[in-house]
């Protein structure tokens, strides 16, 4: 039995999964609220570049037609949406960390902790983004933000400061990924970076190395107006990789990314180079362009395998990372950036959809101009 709710609507409008490049804006009965989840009225949910893969290529992470995801049962259709913020207006029985009328965000991803299983090695020893039985609301778990309500674990939940708004805190889940990539990645203050990629996480990535004390940051881009945004928030030099270089050097670059990076740290090459793309081309980039016993951090998610000549790390040793999603430390982390308002995050915010209009104002008009925005945020229509 759930204590202290709000009135639960007999539908809830609901962009749902059906398969390849089938996504529907359903009518969806709501989900009973269990004792230890809150139900949260949506407030914001962003479009991430995962729910684009999903429409256009999947199912991927989604159930495969006709199957059932092997850890919570579900099958498609599924509601989508990962990147969210809301309220909450209903509370399990036994939840006791969180108030109803609470603002929080939520950390889609779920391990053994809120499966009630015996945790694996991963997440014995914290590192609950790589649990071997992970998966995600909006992907492989019940509980989309592309809705009006969703149910979720109060455990999922993350308290917000008063001081950022609902609109902003929805940015919390893609920021989270890009300082997890940083932490990871081992960046210490006063270093350099090379950025692959001026997309949502590219762009992340970029900001909030500005807080780590970053020293020089370089974007390689080669759509304009992501160009434009590269240089509004702050990187020191934009390389577009298609414009070829003028003049001999004597260090024999011909690639114009890796020429800016030596040029702006005195010819060694950056400390770490961020991946964000996961092309061929930006893989060797990043390889060339960090210093000996520098960094190259994958930060993509490939569509394909991409080749790699080990000698090109064991001439200098340099190093490989990579990184995947999360934990609650991250998100920590970011929220206090927020609050303190260290980095421009309105500015991140390009388009607010209402939810009727997520199909053509949200996933349309990301996959037709995907350049021109940093986050579409959806939005609940408001009740008439």
């Amino acid at each position: 039995m759930a204590v202290e709710t709000a009135p639960v609507r007999a539908h809830l409008k609901a962009l749902r999964l059906h398969g390849r490049k089938n996504i529907q804006l359903d009518n969806v009965a709501p989900r009973k609220c269990g004792h230890d989840e809150v139900r949260l009225q949506i407030a914001f949910c962003g479009i991430c570049g995962t729910d684009i893969h999903e429409y256009l290529g999947g199912p991927i992470f989604a159930p495969q037609p006709g199957m059932k995801n092997k850890v919570t049962g579900i099958e498609l259709p599924v509601i989508l949406g990962h990147e969210f913020s809301g309220t909450v207006i209903e509370l399990g029985q036994s939840v006791k960390s969180l108030k109803y009328g609470q603002r929080v965000i939520v950390n889609p991803a779920l391990d053994e902790r809120h499966l009630g299983m015996k945790p694996c090695s991963p997440c014995q020893t914290g590192c609950y983004n790589i649990c071997k039985r992970s998966v995600t609301y909006g992907l492989s778990a019940e509980g989309g933000g592309f809705c009006e309500q969703s149910v979720v674990k109060a455990t999922s939940c993350i308290p917000l400061p008063d001081s950022v708004s609902l609109k902003v805190r929805a940015l919390s889940e893609p920021l989270a990924v890009a300082w997890h990539c940083i932490r990871v990645s081992g960046f210490k203050q006063g270093q350099t970076a090379l950025i692959l990629g001026a997309g949502p996480i590219g762009l992340a990535i970029l900001c909030l190395l500005k807080v780590w004390g970053a020293a020089k940051t370089i974007i390689s881009e080669v759509t304009e107006a992501r160009i434009d945004q590269a240089r509004k928030f702050g990187a020191d030099a934009v390389v577009n990789p298609l414009e070829p270089l003028t003049g001999d050097r004597e260090d024999e670059v011909t690639d114009p990314v890796v020429a800016a990076c030596r040029d702006l740290t005195g010819g060694d090459g950056v400390d770490v180079s961020f991946d964000a793309t996961g092309m061929q081309s930006t893989l060797d980039a990043a390889i060339a362009a960090a210093k000996p016993r520098g960094i190259i951090f994958n930060v993509a998610i490939h569509e394909r395998p991409l080749l790699l000549n080990l000698n090109l790390l064991a001439q200098q040793e340099k190093s490989i990372k990579a990184g995947i999603s999360y934990t609650n430390e991250d998100f920590h982390a970011v929220l206090k950036v927020l609050a303190e308002g260290k980095i421009p995050a309105e500015q991140l915010v390009t388009s607010v959809v209402p939810l009727s209009d997520v199909l053509q104002g949200g996933f349309m008009e990301l996959i037709n101009n995907k350049a021109q925005h940093v986050k579409i945020l959806i939005q609940p229509d408001p009740d008439v």
